[in-house]
């Protein structure tokens, strides 16, 4: 009976791998605290990994086990990045009667303890609504950057100052994303553009501006927010957060807090939706320290045909080795992705996968740099590994992560929107061999030497993950 007396925290992310993959990382940290666990899953995603990693994937342990909640939507739909939209609508009325039933059952069964505390991830705010009634304390985990949180943030007095919604279609391409902006504080001078993309609308109602909008709003009710960075990187904006936000855990990155803390016991339980190519770091073994170009663009981004073609073909006459990884829904019409004749350009050094394990590969010694689409997992991951990036940011805060990525942290050089194979040629053959490569290479292992310190005894985001314990027990 041991187990209940213990704490009970549930872990809910958004369902969406760049979200359930930090907070996996900090469900199994607080496992190592003492906390007994419930991570839940949306029912489609608990499937999908079933699919992937076999029947008995999320089995757990008898003190870390996974629940379901539903996500309002069709079984035989997709949710790729097309269905965000309806998920946004689905989510807070289905997931939060959803989530409300599990509470009752979890706190009615005799063999797991009484839920204390909930962690929430901060785009799935509803759950506040059900912790309210239940008495829950909660603490909401952010998945974006600190910057990128600064512009959610000020999402309302972009609305207030006339920047939102835009005038008319023609702001998207005349310049005006250019416009400055001065008075974010922490931010001053940032472009309209480097901002998250939700403001790019000209509807008024646009649902991705106000649900990110009402996110913000409703996480302030929280008992604290925890953020997946470190004090060191992005100081200046913590500072700005905290304003609205007094109650702030930085504990990252989790990746290296989680590899620290040697969580051996729970090493089986993961949660990729897809299987992953373990091959491929076999692959890395046979290749030089440095010598080889990492390319993926996360779980939800897809392009378009003439993109594709146009990276494949910088990636091969750069002459360089790349892993790349190329999911089997990465175009948005679905057509065949790779030529016969790029595959026979390749041959020999390169190696093309559907899913890897990606913080295992940027870890490997191999690789030199990493052209990514800055979604803060690959971002924070990169720089907890010393490796520089190329960066072709698609949506939401990545934008705001390439530009402290180029601009603030020097570890970046940024791909222009309209992709050219001759611009990928040039910018990885200066990553792996120029001089501006060089220096990125030195600020990136900088950079890793801090986070190493933040995540020790007395640094600041062990010191913070601590903190975050004890006022979860309190």
């Amino acid at each position: 009976m041991e187990s209940l007396r213990k704490l009970h925290a549930i872990c809910i992310p958004l369902p969406a791998q760049g979200h359930i993959n930090p907070m996996l990382k900090l469900a199994k940290l607080l496992h190592f605290r003492g906390f007994y666990i419930t991570f839940v899953h949306t029912e489609f995603n608990y499937k999908c990994i079933l699919n992937s990693r076999g029947p008995d994937a999320l089995k757990g342990c008898h003190d870390f086990r996974f629940e379901t909640i539903s996500d309002g939507l069709p079984e035989d739909n997709p949710r790729g990045i097309d269905d965000l939209a309806r998920l946004c609508v689905t989510l807070p009325e289905t997931g939060r009667s959803s989530f409300r039933d599990l509470i009752v059952k979890l706190n009615g069964s005799s063999d797991v303890p009484d839920v204390s505390c909930i962690v929430s991830d901060g785009v799935m705010s509803f759950t506040l609504h059900v912790a309210v009634e239940f008495g829950i304390p909660e603490m909401i985990l952010f998945t974006p950057s600190a910057c990128g949180i600064l512009g959610y943030l000020h999402y309302e007095e972009l609305k207030r100052r006339g920047y939102f919604p835009l005038k008319d279609e023609n702001c998207l391409t005349n310049g005006y994303l250019d416009t400055r902006i001065d008075w974010i504080p922490a931010m001053k001078g940032v472009r309209l553009k480097d901002l998250p993309t939700f403001i790019r609308s000209t509807d008024p109602n646009d649902l991705f501006f106000n649900y990110n909008s009402q996110s913000m709003s409703n996480s302030m009710k929280a008992k604290g927010l925890i953020l997946n960075t470190f004090d060191e990187l992005e100081q200046e904006v913590l500072d700005a957060i905290k304003t609205k936000f007094p109650v702030l855990y930085t504990i990252g990155p989790l990746s290296m807090l989680h590899q620290h803390l040697s969580l051996a016991n729970l090493e089986s339980i993961e949660s990729n939706l897809w299987q992953e190519d373990i091959e491929c770091l076999n692959w890395l073994d046979k290749r030089e320290p440095n010598s080889v170009v990492y390319v993926n663009y996360g779980s939800l981004i897809t392009m378009t045909k003439e993109q594709l073609e146009e990276i494949a073909w910088g990636l091969a006459n750069s002459k360089y080795s790349f892993l790349w990884v190329i999911r089997p829904n990465i175009l948005d019409d679905g057509e065949k992705i790779i030529s016969n004749e790029f595959m026979n350009q390749i041959k020999g050094r390169a190696l093309l996968v559907s899913w890897c394990p990606q913080e295992k590969v940027l870890a490997h010694n191999s690789i030199g740099g990493f052209l990514t689409h800055c979604g803060w997992n690959s971002t924070i991951e990169s720089i907890s590994n010393g490796v520089p990036l190329i960066c072709w940011p698609f949506f939401a805060d990545q934008q705001t992560n390439c530009l402290y990525c180029c601009s603030k942290w020097g570890i970046g050089m940024e791909i222009d929107s309209d992709v050219k194979r001759g611009e990928i040629e040039r910018i990885v053959k200066e990553l792996m061999e120029g001089n501006k490569g060089k220096e990125m290479k030195v600020k990136a292992m900088e950079w890793k030497r801090k986070a190493e310190v933040a995540i020790m005894p007395g640094g600041s985001s062990y010191t913070n993950f601590e903190r975050l314990v004890n006022d979860l027990v309190t």
